[in-house]
Formats: structure tokens, sequence, C-alpha cells
């Protein structure tokens, strides 16, 4: 019988890299990352990627493959860790899923078809991106697609030429595009990391302190030399858009730091709100002695041992 599919979710901040280790340890497992920033090489201190001396050993994947000039984009990942897990699976170990990035997480273990691309549209659509930004863009999705708009913050311009190409291309919503909440292999098992927003809070500040004081700015700079500016994907990483503007004079380092702190928790209320509609997901509290058992007894119960 092939080892279940388990899947870390929740909030950034509230544990799910040590939860990820622990269970890693227990089942025998292999860790996948799906957060989007850190397939980045060089895109360390600010997406809060392990290093290698903390991951105990286990092997990790889908870490450090691409410059941070290359657009990264979620029917690539899924096809990575698709087969990354099956990889795993081959050997008869237990793949762990684990990251912040929603849409990725739900990519690789729901059914999702993506829809097809039209390159001179999409070039179109960016064109038009740059000449008007992403508030208008997201306002003239709002008239065509309501709920898309709605789910799409209108400052990610990203996702919003995306979901007007799907919509210009398919005729149907954005929406109609998105994973169903259906198991793309019916041996997976979602834990969430269940944690009081004031908790959650006072780590993001943490966090972001701590980023600020273990180099950030300076590797900022030095991924500018990269081309990071030009990454259509990971130049608008939290964090490392601030350091941007700071760098460029728009704001103070202090305005940076705040604004960070800001962006992450805004980030993270959207995060527990995707993950909070998922009925399948089976929750432990971040401070939970026992979390470790509570997680590895859903698994069993899915696929005992």
């Amino acid at each position: 019988m092939p080892q279940p599919i388990v899947a870390l979710v929740g909030a950034t901040a509230s544990g799910k890299t040590g939860l990820s280790l622990d269970l890693a340890e227990r089942l025998g497992g292999e860790v996948v990352n799906t957060d989007a920033m850190q397939v980045y090489r060089g895109m360390d201190v600010g997406t809060a990627k392990l290093p290698p001396d903390g991951r105990r050993g286990i092997p990790h994947h889908l870490l450090d493959l691409m410059e941070v000039t290359e657009p990264a984009t979620v029917a690539l990942f899924q096809r990575w860790a698709r087969e990354a897990v099956a990889d795993i699976r081959d050997r008869d170990a237990t793949p762990v899923l684990v990251g912040g990035s929603a849409l990725y997480t739900r990519a690789i273990v729901d059914r999702f078809e993506f829809p097809g691309t039209d390159e001179s549209l999409r070039r179109e659509l960016e064109a038009e991106l740059d000449r008007v930004g992403a508030h208008a863009l997201h306002e003239r999705l709002r008239g065509v697609d309501p709920e898309a708009a709605r789910s799409i913050v209108p400052d990610n311009g990203r996702r919003v030429v995306r979901a007007l190409e799907v919509v210009a291309l398919t005729g149907r919503p954005y929406s109609a595009s998105l994973p169903r909440l259906e198991y793309a292999d019916s041996l997976t098992v979602q834990v969430g990391v269940d944690i009081d927003r004031p908790t959650l809070d006072a780590r993001i500040e943490q966090r972001v302190e701590d980023m600020f004081a273990g180099g950030l700015v300076e590797e900022v700079e030095a991924l500018l030399r990269s081309g990071l500016a030009d990454g259509r994907t990971a130049g608008h990483a939290i964090g490392y858009r601030e350091v941007m503007g700071f760098l460029a004079g728009d704001r103070s380092l202090a305005e940076a730091i705040e604004q960070t702190k800001t962006a992450t928790r805004r980030f993270a209320r959207r995060q527990d709100s995707w993950f909070r509609k998922d009925p399948r997901i089976v929750w432990v509290a971040h401070d939970d002695p026992d979390r470790v058992e509570r997680a590895v007894a859903a698994i069993e119960a899915l696929a005992p041992r």
C-alpha cells in the first residue's frame, strides 16, 4: 500500500516548519516545500528558509530551484511537486508537504487542471498592467468576474493578469478553473496548525525583526545585482519589495520594517481565511504538547501503518 501524502498548512509563523520535521521523523518521511518563494536561490532570510544544518538530516525537495529572474507558475510547481511526491512514495517514504502558499498546496493535492495560456494575450495584459497599474486592471476584472476579484487582492497584478487571461480564453469565470475540494489521491491528509491571532501577530513581529537583524537588507542588495527587480514573481515577495523601496530611497528603514510587518499580518489573515474554508483539514493547536500524536492519529486513521 502506498504511503499517504501529508500536507501541513496554516498561516506564516504558526509553527508549520517544526511540526513538519517532527512528522517526517516520526513517519519516515521527506519534506516537500510548497512555499512559492523558497524555490528561489538566494531568497533565504526573507522567506525563513530552513538552513541545511537545521533540517535534522531529513531530505528536503523543491528548494533553490530557480533564479530570481525566472517566473514561477502554479502549473510548473504542480508538475515538480507531483514528481517529487511520486518519487518519495516509490521509495516507500512519506511525503510531508509544508508551506504557506495555499494555491500551490491545493494544486498539488487536489484535482486541478490548468487552462491554457496565450503568450500574445499575456504580453498585452502585462503591458496594460505596466501602463495603468494593478488596481485599474483589478477594477476591470471586477466587471467581468466579481467572484475572482473578491478572491484576489488588488495589488497582486500577476494574479489579476492571469485571471483576465483565463476569462478571455475560456469564456468562463476564473474561479471555474480553480481546484475542486477533491483530492487527486485519496490517501491524502491535511493537517492545519491552529494559532490565535494575538500570538500569531506577536510571532510575525518578532520574525520580521529577526529577518532585518539577520541580514535581509544585505540579501536584497545581493539579489538586486542578480536581477531581482526584474523578477515577475520574486520581486513582489513580501519583505523584498519593501527593502527595495528602502534601497531606492522611497522609505526609511523603519518604514520598510513596519510595512513588512503589516503586509505579513495581512497575508497571514488571507492564508487563514483560505484554509478555514476547507472542511477536510484536521486542526491541531500550535501549543498542544500532543500535536504530533494528534496529527499522526489523523494520518493513521486514513492509512494505518
